[in-house]
């Protein structure tokens, strides 16, 4: 969604400012000149062209028709380069390896677009400070690195320079000041840290339109007694960690058009009443001054004040120029005023994650071009207005976790034929349709957690043939999965009917390519369902489920697995683990506790070496431990409490799965001493062997269990559809943690 925002904010800008960099014409038949056709393909000798791009780059001919190429038409001198290539995700089509000087031969070259290439391991050459006819030089996420060349603002007639990328640093800026006539700047993803002048150089810009230096490392704005770059129009600073109070200098800044501080850590309360600011924190952020301002993002700050001033602040100038307002992740509150729906351009607003309250505007219906409206995880309550329906241009829509209540009925959708994404969960809102309603939109998300939905399977669901993310967790549905179901699900990512009734048997699950599937919670029965091979989470647990697992795990052993997590506990599993496992090498968490499982843990387990986390918690297995464990040296959690294994505690644990954090075999039938091994553990949080046939004296190294001391809780994955529950058994109570 990022990415979407992003390009929107892109396309929404350049309309409104097109940088005249007054390049050459296209070739109208002068053939190029043999000095620079020659002096190409020295250049192309030394690029690495894995995918031929630029196959058109041969000996013979008329360099000017070659891909990439543009001449003067009336000299044949080569004026433009462009060899950016924009999907930078498709690594065939790079353009590698060294940038050979043969390009100062091209004495006229004024364009030279070597954007999203793959230069890894190479900086950026200094010779580029003498194409001194530069006025347009791309070098963006081209993955150069190193520190930028100074020699760059020899090029006194460039106009626009993008050098964005991740593995570019600067020690200072003071070359850039010799760029009298540079339009637009990109330097973001640049470390910038070292850089104190990184605002006074590009002040001293007159001719400055476009600043961009998102995500550089810096952390302190320095003051600006004198503000020179007055014909900004954008500007992005965001995500950056200045931590500080807003710099009052932006709002002087009367061009801007575009204005991105997302993530930067600023500080400071708006008002449309600088008169009634009564404290220093409390900075007037006026916006009434930014009167040409269409795009302003100022998300994920520490922002404060009531939201309404935001928009009386913005009214000052009249509210028809703004297109895009992100304020998400502040700490804005009060109520939205109905003044919102005087913003009739607004196609992207953002209020998320604030503490917002009251009732949803009415005049939110007037905003016939809103594409976008993220309202998600504030304090809105009340009924959600008929009038939503009216906003027909609507492709995503995100209330989640607020307190809205009430039945939303057809009418609430009458006109969102565009909708796309809707995001509602967390509320207490029921949903009243017919059986036969034909929804006038196709969706490709949907979450409605915790809705009223039940007790029939929404039958509307079926028309949705786009559909790739499902969410209906806590709907009340008591029924069965309908026979169409896998028409739908075939091509989802995400499926969650969890903590339903759900009910009945089910034959297959049919999903997407390493997708996402959650039925836990149900009363579903029946033997296991065959599932796709494709699917990467797949969580059965707590349900009814009977039979052995041997067809789920042994069944068509030629397919390639995907799956990456497996949660089949608290069912009515019986039998054997099968000892098939050696075809499921990619799987992670494996959870089948609280079944009737009985017999050995195969020895198959030992292909499982990218294993994290094995429950079998209480079960009737029994046997030894095998000793392929030993392979499975990923292992955080190991469960094996309250099943009947046999033998003396084993000496490889503590040598082999080094990295064990959780360690439960309570409650078998272990004999012998507690090995000293088992201090090698230096990450353990968990250890319980109470309730075996143990002897001996405890290892004095226990005390060695420092991560036992400290405070931190059991974390092992960010991924929360990846985290296991562990039970904690204590003063005899057994206590469940996790997810």
């Amino acid at each position: 969604m990022r990415a979407v925002l992003l390009l929107f904010r892109f396309l929404s800008t350049m309309v409104a400012i097109t940088i005249s960099i007054g390049l050459c014409n296209g070739n109208l038949g002068v053939p190029c000149k043999e000095s620079e056709r020659q002096a190409l393909l020295i250049f192309q000798k030394d690029l690495e062209d894995p995918s031929n791009r630029l196959s058109s780059w041969v000996g013979e001919g008329d360099c000017c028709n070659w891909t990439g190429v543009v001449c003067d038409d009336l000299t044949g001198h080569v004026c433009e380069l462009h060899l950016s290539y924009g999907d930078f995700h498709v690594t065939s089509t790079w353009l590698g390896g060294k940038i050979n000087p043969s390009l100062l031969s091209l004495k006229y070259l004024n364009y030279l677009d070597l954007s999203y290439n793959n230069f890894l391991g190479t900086q950026i050459p200094s010779f580029f400070g003498s194409l001194k006819s530069l006025r347009y030089l791309n070098l963006s996420e081209a993955r150069f690195q190193g520190i930028i060349p100074p020699q760059l603002g020899n090029l006194s007639n460039l106009q626009y320079l993008g050098l964005r990328g991740y593995n570019l640093k600067v020690e200072n800026l003071q070359w850039v000041s010799g760029l009298s006539h540079l339009k637009k700047l990109d330097i973001s993803l640049a470390n910038l840290s070292k850089a104190s002048d990184w605002l006074q150089v590009p002040n001293m810009l007159p001719s400055l339109v476009e600043l961009h230096m998102a995500c550089c490392q810096l952390d302190h704005i320095p003051p600006l007694p004198l503000i020179n770059f007055t014909s900004l129009a954008i500007l992005d600073l965001s995500e950056n960690t200045f931590d500080s109070l807003m710099p009052r200098w932006v709002f002087s800044l009367r061009n801007l058009v575009s204005l991105s501080l997302e993530g930067c850590g600023f500080q400071g309360s708006f008002s449309s009443h600088p008169q009634n600011i009564s404290s220093l924190k409390e900075l007037d952020l006026s916006l009434h001054n930014l009167c040409e301002l269409m795009d302003l993002d100022l998300s994920g700050n520490n922002f404060s004040g009531n939201v309404s001033e935001i928009f009386d602040s913005l009214s000052v100038c009249g509210p028809d120029k703004l297109k895009s307002l992100s304020l998400g992740s502040n700490n804005f509150s009060g109520h939205l005023a109905e003044n919102v729906g005087n913003f009739k351009n607004l196609s992207h607003l953002e209020l998320s994650a604030n503490s917002i309250s009251g009732p949803i505007p009415v005049s939110l219906g007037n905003l016939s071009v809103l594409t976008e409206l993220l309202i998600d995880d504030n304090q809105f309550n009340g009924t959600l207005l008929e009038s939503i329906g009216q906003l027909q241009m609507l492709t995503l829509l995100d209330m989640s976790s607020n307190s809205l209540e009430g039945v939303v009925s057809e009418v609430h959708f009458t006109n969102l034929a565009k909708l796309k994404d809707f995001v509602a969960s967390g509320n207490s809102l029921a949903l009243n349709t017919s059986r036969d309603w034909l929804p006038p939109f196709q969706l490709n998300s949907l979450w409605l957690d915790y809705w009223h939905l039940g007790p029939e399977f929404p039958m509307w669901l079926q028309t949705q043939k786009q559909l790739t993310v499902l969410s209906l967790p806590n709907t009340g549905i008591s029924d069965t999965i309908p026979a169409w179901f896998p028409n739908i699900s075939s091509q989802l990512v995400f499926l969650d009917l969890s903590h339903n009734q759900l009910h009945g048997e089910i034959q297959n699950i049919v999903a997407s390519f390493q997708s996402i599937i959650d039925l836990s919670s149900n009363q579903l029965n029946g033997s296991l369902p065959f599932v796709s091979s494709s699917v990467y989470m797949l969580d059965l647990s707590n349900s009814s489920f009977s039979g052995s697992l041997f067809h789920l795990f042994c069944d068509r052993m030629d397919e390639p697995k995907y799956l990456h997590t497996l949660y089949l506990g608290d069912n009515l599993l019986t039998g054997d683990i099968p000892n098939c496992l050696m075809n499921w090498k990619g799987l992670m968490r494996l959870n089948l506790k609280s079944n009737n499982l009985s017999g050995n843990i195969p020895s198959s387990i030992g292909y499982l070496k990218e294993l994290r986390s094995l429950q079998l918690h209480n079960n009737q297995l029994s046997g030894e431990l095998p000793l392929s464990m030993q392979n499975c040296t990923d292992l955080l959690v190991v469960d094996l409490g309250e099943n009947k294994f046999v033998g003396s505690p084993l000496t490889w644990i503590g040598k082999s799965l080094s990295i064990l954090k959780v360690l439960n075999i309570r409650s078998n039938n272990l004999q012998g001493d507690i090995p000293y091994e088992l201090c090698y553990l230096k990450s353990l949080q968990i250890l319980d062997l109470a309730h075996n046939n143990l002897s001996g004296t405890i290892p004095g190294c226990f005390h060695n269990f420092s991560a036992m001391a400290t405070s931190n809780p059991l974390i092992f994955t960010s991924d929360y559809y990846l985290m296991d529950n562990v039970i904690l058994i204590t003063k005899g109570r057994g206590a469940e943690y996790g997810r």
